[in-house]
């Protein structure tokens, strides 16, 4: 294997755990490789670091696989990461059936993603050293799941930094594109062909079952960026009086729909809606709700975008809070990475000032069990999720 050596001035991020070699990084590289070959890494003093595989097209340039000199990079090792992620996930959420099965660089399989919907396995393969392994993939995938059909959504413009073309469609076998799945008791359709990601937003399993001691039998729920219905659905299931689902796709809400009637649920308005309109509008009719659930996607795609995120998300909380019973409870949350965690509690607290409101945190998460986070790599640190008592200011 060709052998790449890093700056003697450089961050120590890879001894403390982080996956990633960027170019900037790499003083120079012994030996000839192909791009996604496998290649070792060492220090400016030609002491052992990782083994991991190389693209010299993308800034980063090698993705660890393993810290172990003993290693062997081979089928065997991939089989038994994929069997080691799905053996944690049985281990953290038991008897679970729909999850996300692999989280590429926290499984230490960087760039590869795989969503498991029932006996449907959803893959995206994000890069070029993964992409070279596609055989040993599915293999290991077959060997630990045994599932009816596995489905690719390379479909994501991150593949071409790759140098890869972008595709969708069965990786092996076929079934139905719609496949029902049950999360914290609620049965929800996930479209896996046209779907948002993958089909579904997995992280936010542990969230939507905080919300359960919110809920009594007289409480109204207004769930804004409600998408499929994934909260509205929980507070249904947990007794709520009432819930406003809003949304700006009128596809995602007929899919909330029949979401709500696959559980029968009807005690439901679905609004079809930009909800940063739909907030002030509420706000200047004076409505209420006991509780205001507020799950956005992401605003800020990148560091430049974060300061114009930040309006927007002030905005939407803003308006959320007004919108609050007294000693109600709102919920919020940021799935932008590049918001960071102080950035987003100081916006709230703006937010909050504003809106002359005094906020009483009972809780506070990220992603969940399934979505487990290296703690050296801060770009895995993405989703800040957050409950506060609502009290209005004398």
């Amino acid at each position: 294997m060709a052998k790449v050596f890093l700056k003697r001035k450089r961050k120590k991020r890879l001894e403390q755990g982080h996956p990633w070699i960027f170019q900037s990084e790499v003083d120079y590289i012994e030996g000839d490789f192909e791009p996604g070959d496998f290649v070792d890494v060492y220090n400016h003093q030609n002491y052992f670091l990782a083994k991991g595989y190389i693209n010299p097209k993308s800034q980063m340039i090698v993705r660890v696989l393993t810290q172990n000199p003993n290693d062997e990079l081979n089928e065997a090792f991939f089989i038994e990461r994929i069997r080691k992620a799905w053996a944690y996930r049985e281990r953290m959420i038991p008897g679970v059936r729909s999850c996300r099965a692999v989280y590429g660089e926290a499984d230490f399989l960087p760039g590869l993603i795989v969503d498991k919907y029932e006996d449907v396995l959803v893959v995206q393969i994000l890069s070029l050293g993964m992409e070279k392994r596609k055989d040993w993939i599915l293999k290991g995938l077959l060997e630990v799941f045994n599932p009816k059909a596995i489905y690719l959504r390379n479909d994501v413009y991150v593949r071409e930094l790759e140098g890869l073309e972008q595709e969708k469609g069965f990786w092996y076998g076929q079934c139905d594109t719609e496949v029902q799945i049950e999360e914290n008791g609620v049965k929800y359709i996930v479209d896996i062909e046209n779907g948002q990601k993958t089909g579904f937003f997995f992280d936010q399993r542990q969230n939507r079952a905080a919300i359960k001691p919110l809920i009594t039998k007289d409480s109204t729920v207004l769930d804004c960026f409600t998408h499929t219905g994934s909260f509205m659905l929980n507070a249904c299931l947990y007794g709520a009086k009432h819930v406003t689902a809003v949304d700006i796709s009128e596809h995602a809400i007929e899919t909330a729909k029949r979401n709500a009637a696959l559980n029968g649920f009807t005690n439901v308005d679905f609004v079809v809606a930009n909800a940063f309109d739909y907030l002030r509008e509420a706000v200047q009719e004076g409505k209420k709700w006991d509780i205001v659930i507020i799950d956005p996607p992401a605003f800020a795609k990148s560091a430049h975008a974060v300061p114009k995120a930040l309006a927007g998300y002030k905005d939407i909380n803003l308006n959320g809070l007004k919108l609050v019973k007294d000693g109600g409870f709102f919920v919020t949350a940021s799935c932008s990475y590049h918001i960071h965690p102080d950035m987003f509690q100081a916006m709230i607290k703006e937010a909050a000032f504003d809106a002359k409101k005094i906020l009483r945190q009972i809780h506070w998460s990220g992603a969940g069990y399934d979505h487990p986070k290296l703690l050296a790599a801060d770009e895995g640190d993405y989703l800040k999720f957050a409950i506060y008592e609502v009290h209005s200011r004398r």
